[in-house]
């Protein structure tokens, strides 16, 4: 892709948020202006294996698949101190995350909600109660097949993973409004 395609591309939901969500957030009357609107800071993707501990080989492999899902190369993530009930030595890779921001965050988010969520069996959408108390939302996945970037083939184990949505928002009700906005899967009321 030469560089002038690559810089006129926008992301649907980056689209969809700054026609339609910021212009109905400023005319709410709620934020006295642009730079006060909750807007979408990042995404984190991060995983934790108890089976890293025996072969570094499976760590080796979630980090390989999350990489394909996130379009960017992990991080492995070391333990911070040892815990000899766990078998646990300091200094040993023992998970991966991978941080997604600009357009990748939302290219990210986009497939999420459109392709991963319908794939998911038995799914009813996400709880709204998964926030931390500052905006930030954190839900989980226990399959990371249900990516099509995957190939289910070459998987060995089905593993999960974790997904955290930051955003500039000041409190939980107002990253809950920006999510439904964007579209996230929550649960329905009273199902």
């Amino acid at each position: 892709m030469s560089e002038a395609a690559s810089t006129n591309y926008i992301p649907r939901l980056k689209k969809q948020y700054d026609e339609s969500i910021k212009d109905k957030y400023l005319k709410s009357g709620k934020y006295g202006n642009a730079m006060q609107i909750p807007k979408l800071e990042k995404i984190v993707l991060s995983c934790s294996l108890k089976e890293a501990l025996q072969s570094q080989k499976t760590l080796e492999a979630m980090a390989s698949d999350l990489s394909q899902i996130a379009g960017q190369k992990v991080i492995l993530r070391k333990s911070k101190k040892a815990i000899s009930n766990f078998k646990l030595r300091e200094n040993v890779n023992i998970g991966c995350s991978v941080t997604l921001r600009r357009q990748r965050m939302w290219d990210f988010l986009d497939r999420f909600i459109s392709i991963a969520c319908p794939q998911i069996r038995d799914f009813k959408g996400f709880p709204e109660k998964s926030f931390d108390g500052r905006g930030n939302y954190s839900c989980g996945l226990k399959e990371h097949t249900v990516f099509p970037e995957v190939d289910y083939d070459k998987v060995d184990k089905i593993r999960g993973f974790n997904i955290t949505i930051g955003t500039s928002a000041v409190n939980d009700s107002e990253a809950l409004e920006l999510l439904k906005d964007l579209g996230f899967p929550f649960k329905r009321q009273g199902v």
